[in-house]
């Protein structure tokens, strides 16, 4: 029978980890939620499942020197967590602010982003914890949640608080915070209430119930005064009192706090259960009677006495107290006895790495009032399509890292250029060559203020170059039938376009990226010339990964082929989706067109109806539908309306336009009129990767087509 359950268990355990999303985010919606129940209780149910859990925070508070997080010490030393503690955390409060100021919200990101993915690759699962609402980022923390938690691709948990709040309030307040994740996309897995009153958790899952919908889980959890109530401890800390009496029972919890301000025979009926006396310190009656109630079995046991002013009572009193068994903690303060209680009043308990008991209670509070069973099957069942630009680009330069490529870059005097070649290498991506006279290169980088490394990056003069006499004959043999004399080759490979083209035939770089300066003729002619296209490949073509706001699609041809015939449309269509895959995008293909389905006829509806069908007979396992209109491709609710029994209609991810004309138009209207990031054009269908740029282009457009043509590269392998 052991056997059998632990054989029942290893499988449990198998598919948990091959089914589930790598993560899950948990968020506040303000600050004092009691998270750390949540945070304790997924940790521990979690290594239920698998003893491999990572722990992430992309956001901690500011801390002295020497100080660390707390809600990270916490986890690493309760749960022995197998990393360290620099490695589980993104930025402090203090980062992020000066981030935010200087417009680096992007490099926030991306930084947040890497330093997830490492703990993730080394992980099966990773509980990521959002930022604490405490310090100078209140204003903007709810938000830049959301962004952490899009941009991880994460499902979330997110977490609220009734303390202090009517019952219609605090459901507002977690709605309203459920619909602003969801309008950007993110899946809200679990909501929980915490802190309610006791006997109010039935009524207030009810009223949830009617504003959160059935596919989220609703936890509701009564306030525990035992994990609320700070201790001695933590009271003396915020008060920077000293320590008279009790030193071994600063762990005692104050449920309440008492000002002793009046006579003892008034203040005795106002004691209650954990109670903190706040007295002045010279009150002595006051003191001696409150000890003696906590020692009384007719009074309530009290946490302990603050005395405040400064002021201490007399040798003789201290005398007295001193000979007492069992007193409780005693601490002295300078505030005066209003200050102190108001000081009081706003310490909030936290739990510490120390403090096992509590660690505790907050997993047995968790086990007790969350069905753990059905967390485990929405993990298990989770899948996001989202992919964020952020994201999307994240992947693109960790695959070009994985296996480095050499990379030609013929423009090398280019500004841009140059900015973009010492990028990549600074961040290991690629090896670069620049080509070009080197004293006008270096000049130019001098001017930048650019620091060119030619141990990192190599410059080409392809007039000296060793290469060029074998070069120039390689053309010459290439090209002689069409009456190209000796001569004319070595015109032809002074310029930079065929010389950058003739290093990649012949393997000294892996790909090239030009255009940036010279027309996309001239950068794309001399691969037709002699890369020439792959086995069974007629039509060279392109695409661009389109990064919107929650997903990347894939547009093509639109920099290439002017009006393909249905021919070219069809392999245009084959080439794209292959493209989509290569670079981990499920290709669902929309060939487009003014009418969806068999609804309209024409000249060009009827060519994008013949490209589909013959794109079907090159690959019947292809996901493909035309022709379409756009938003019908695109938009679930449209697609479900014009085309209710299509596989592709409302969730297209690669989109085939019928003409150059209509393609670059609309990557460029979606560009300009939604902010989306355009990665491209990416030329597909030739032997070897040759990418063309923009004239307009960016520094980052150019790293982003050099990582493209890198990752070509290692697909051409």
């Amino acid at each position: 029978m052991y056997y059998v359950h632990e054989a029942i268990h290893g499988l449990e355990f198998y598919i948990f980890k091959r089914n589930m999303e790598k993560g899950i985010y948990i968020a506040n919606t303000e600050a004092w939620t009691g998270k750390s129940i949540i945070a304790l209780g997924l940790m521990k149910m979690l290594l239920a499942k698998t003893s491999r859990v990572g722990y992430f925070r992309p956001i901690i508070s500011d801390h002295a020197e020497g100080e660390k997080d707390n809600h990270i010490e916490t986890m690493i030393s309760y749960f022995d967590l197998d990393i360290k503690y620099e490695n589980s955390y993104g930025y402090t409060l203090s980062e992020v602010v000066a981030m935010k100021n200087a417009d680096k919200e992007d490099l926030l990101i991306d930084g947040i982003i890497g330093k997830y993915k490492e703990i993730e690759s080394k992980y099966d699962f990773v509980l990521v914890e959002g930022s604490d609402f405490l310090g100078k980022g209140v204003a903007f923390e709810f938000d830049l949640n959301i962004e952490i938690a899009k941009n991880l691709s994460l499902p979330t948990i997110i977490i609220s608080s009734a303390y202090d709040k009517s019952l219609s309030d605090a459901v507002s307040n977690l709605e309203l915070a459920v619909k602003s994740y969801a309008d950007e996309d993110v899946v809200v897995q679990a909501v929980f209430m915490n802190k309610i009153e006791q006997g109010g958790c039935d009524e207030m899952a009810e009223e949830l119930r009617k504003v959160i919908s059935s596919s989220t889980e609703i936890g509701v959890i009564p306030m525990e005064k035992k994990l609320s109530s700070p201790t001695i401890s933590e009271i003396n800390e915020a008060l920077d009192g000293k320590i008279l009496f009790g030193e071994t029972l600063m762990n005692k919890r104050a449920e309440v706090f008492h000002v002793g301000a009046m006579q003892l025979r008034n203040y005795l009926p106002r004691m209650g259960e954990n109670c903190l006396m706040v007295t002045p310190g010279d009150r002595a009656e006051i003191i001696i009677g409150a000890l003696q109630a906590n020692a009384s079995v007719n009074y309530p046991n009290i946490s302990g006495i603050v005395l405040t002013g400064g002021l201490m009572p007399e040798d003789s009193i201290l005398k007295l107290i001193d000979g007492l068994p069992g007193v409780v903690p005693i601490i002295s303060v300078k505030d005066t006895t209003f200050a102190a209680a108001n000081k009081v009043g706003n310490v909030k308990s936290k739990i510490r790495p120390s403090d096992k008991r509590k660690i505790e209670l907050s997993i047995n509070t968790f086990d007790k009032y969350v069905n753990t069973d059905t967390l485990v099957d929405k993990f298990k069942n989770f899948e996001s399509d989202i992919m964020t630009p952020r994201m999307f680009q994240y992947k693109l330069v960790s695959k070009a890292k994985s296996s480095k490529k050499h990379i030609v870059l013929p423009e090398g005097s280019d500004s841009r250029i140059l900015e973009a070649a010492i990028k990549l290498v600074n961040q290991n991506v690629v090896d670069i060559t620049l080509l070009g006279n080197r004293d006008n290169i270096m000049l130019k980088a001098n001017a930048l203020k650019l620091n060119l490394d030619e141990k990192k990056i190599k410059i080409i003069d392809p007039i000296s170059s060793e290469y060029f006499e074998d070069y120039w004959k390689t053309y010459y043999e290439i090209r002689k039938h069409k009456n190209v004399s000796e001569t004319k080759a070595k015109d032809i490979m002074l310029d930079v376009s065929y010389f950058g083209t003739m290093m990649v035939h012949k393997g000294h770089a892996d790909g090239m990226v030009s255009g940036a300066v010279n027309t996309t003729a001239h950068t794309i002619i001399p691969s037709f010339q002699f890369i020439k296209t792959k086995p069974g490949v007629s039509t060279v073509s392109s695409v661009f990964f389109m990064c919107l706001a929650d997903h990347v699609s894939v547009f093509g041809d639109c920099a290439v082929n002017v009006n393909p015939n249905a021919d070219q449309l069809a392999e245009i269509a084959i080439s794209s989706a292959e493209s989509a895959k290569a670079f981990g995008i499920k290709p669902k293909v929309a060939l487009l067109s003014y009418s969806s389905g068999s609804s309209g006829t024409g000249e060009q509806v009827d060519k994008v109806r013949e490209a589909t069908e013959k794109a079907k007979i090159i690959d019947p396992e292809l996901m493909i539908e035309g022709p379409i209109q756009y938003d019908a491709a695109v938009d679930p609710t449209v697609g479900k309306s014009k085309m209710p029994n299509s596989e592709v209609a409302g969730q297209a991810t690669v989109l085939v336009f019928p003409d150059l004309n209509t393609g670059n138009n609309t990557y460029k209207a979606v560009q300009r009129e939604t902010g989306a990031v355009a990665i491209g054009p990416m030329l597909q269908g030739l032997n070897k990767p040759v990418n063309d740029l923009s004239r307009g282009c960016t520094v980052d457009d150019i790293f982003n087509t050099v990582v493209i043509t890198a990752i070509q590269a290692q697909d051409e392998e």
